[in-house]
């Protein structure tokens, strides 16, 4: 028997917050927040997954991570120089 994945249970008010911050973040011009490329084209039919799902998706699928160092790192790796 296969080993299910396991994912994060974010409480609404952690996703929430976090998704708040990468939404901020895509607003801030002084951050590289494009769309990227997803092979997923029955979710996402156009090939183009948002920084903010992408980021979401990500935080969800490693529980190990923890999530405010995650967007902090993530904020230094997409700041613009």
């Amino acid at each position: 028997m296969p080993l299910a994945k396991k994912t994060r249970s974010l409480s609404i008010e952690e996703s929430a917050e976090i998704e708040a911050t990468l939404r901020l973040m895509t607003q801030d011009i002084k951050y590289n927040t494009e769309s990227s490329y997803s092979a997923n084209g029955e979710l996402y039919p156009d090939n183009s997954i948002s920084f903010v799902d992408k980021h979401l998706n990500y935080i969800t699928k490693h529980p190990s991570i923890d999530p405010q160092h995650y967007l902090s790192n993530l904020r230094l790796m997409t700041r613009l120089r």
